[in-house]
């Protein structure tokens, strides 16, 4: 008998990826029913406290798609359109929530609130654009670019594809952390990074076909030109006041993705082939998780190692790999960690050196701490 046909047993629950963007708008409604302004922290209850929960008490799922199911998989339009219907709810809950922002009389409290959840929002939207600009079609790769808008994290789309998964587990790449390093160093040294490359990269594209960088062919400007569109049309329906909403909104976003960074190549690096060039980025090269619940929440951008091993791969059919190496946690729950510098390199560290087989030289270390690190670990590495 011919072998049964692949069954996505998570067909139905990756829909969670797309509609928890709405998640704050649950809270504006509790919040206007009850009056408590406590609701409109809703998604930062869950975020960081329901979703660790929940990986902890229902686990990991290492099971990954046959081969064979991939090309069906990929080519099935329901899990594309997930993440369409997920950037246009985006869009929808960040304009309801700068409306009721402004028009509700909130608190301070209540307002930086409301501004934080609908930053996830912003974030959960950095994802989808992620997940799109990796793909081959123009309407995708545009689609991207309008994920990124509310943030204003356009300049994403150049630096994350052609500049992060080129020097990804290196010490060249601004978006790979360091051993060693505090998730806050390694903002002050991420965000800033990626607009230089992106701005770079930009630059050396443009020249070589004899233009500016700043002209309408610049694509950075070209994605900052949506994000003014939307910004300034909500400032010109809503006031002044919607402008600090939007910018603690963005900036939220922006740490939801640089916590993501921050974890997803700790300490990792590539070695070098005989002509001194960087190996292939591979599984072990990224740090995976299986968790379920917040792969589900996350297009599976947990399973890491396979996104950087295949970029085009479409969520739906990533696969766990069992060199790549695993994170105790899901993303939420890693975060919280890295929140506290002591705990995270406490956890961590020495995860990093075991990956390594002892060899620090296959480490990234900070090299703020490389005579630290070297003193501590080498002995440890030797033995």
């Amino acid at each position: 008998m011919p072998p049964s046909p692949y069954v996505d047993r998570h067909r139905a629950a990756w829909s969670m990826a797309s509609f928890l963007v709405l998640i704050p708008l649950l809270g504006v409604g509790m919040q206007a029913w009850t009056g408590y302004e406590a609701w409109l922290f809703l998604p930062l209850v869950v975020l960081y406290g329901l979703v660790p929960l929940a990986d902890w008490l229902i686990g990991e799922d290492r099971s990954n798609p046959p081969e064979a199911a991939v090309a069906d998989l990929d080519a099935d339009r329901y899990y594309r359109r997930l993440v369409y219907a997920g950037v246009l709810m985006a869009w929808f809950a960040v304009i309801a929530g700068a409306w009721y922002a402004t028009v509700a009389g909130l608190s301070a409290i209540g307002f930086i609130g409301l501004a934080l959840g609908v930053g996830w929002t912003s974030g959960a939207a950095i994802n989808m654009g992620h997940e799109l600009g990796h793909k081959k079609g123009a309407g995708e790769r545009l689609l991207a670019r309008f994920a990124l808008a509310p943030s204003g994290y356009g300049h994403f789309a150049i630096e994350h594809v052609r500049g992060h998964h080129r020097d990804v587990a290196t010490p060249e790449d601004s978006a790979s952390s360091r051993m060693g390093e505090s998730y806050y160093r390694f903002i002050l040294r991420e965000i800033p990074g990626a607009f230089r490359r992106a701005w770079r990269i930009e630059s050396e594209r443009l020249a070589r076909h004899g233009q500016r960088p700043v002209s309408l062919a610049n694509e950075i400007l070209q994605n900052a030109a949506i994000t003014a569109a939307l910004w300034f049309g909500l400032l010109a329906w809503l006031g002044p006041l919607v402008l600090p909403f939007l910018l603690i909104q963005a900036a939220f976003a922006y740490s939801l993705l640089s916590s993501a960074n921050y974890v997803e190549h700790y300490g990792l690096r590539r070695g070098r082939d005989a002509r001194g060039r960087y190996l292939r980025p591979e599984p072990r090269h990224s740090w995976n998780s299986n968790h379920l619940v917040s792969n589900l929440m996350l297009y599976q951008l947990q399973r890491h190692s396979d996104h950087h091993a295949h970029p085009t791969r479409r969520y739906q059919a990533l696969r766990h790999f069992e060199e790549a190496p695993q994170l105790p946690s899901g993303y939420f729950g890693m975060f919280l960690v890295a929140f506290i510098p002591r705990l995270w390199f406490a956890v961590m560290d020495q995860r990093v050196i075991d990956h390594a087989g002892g060899d620090l030289s296959q480490v990234n270390l900070d090299p703020r701490r490389r005579d630290e690190l070297t003193a501590r670990y080498a002995p440890t590495a030797m033995a």
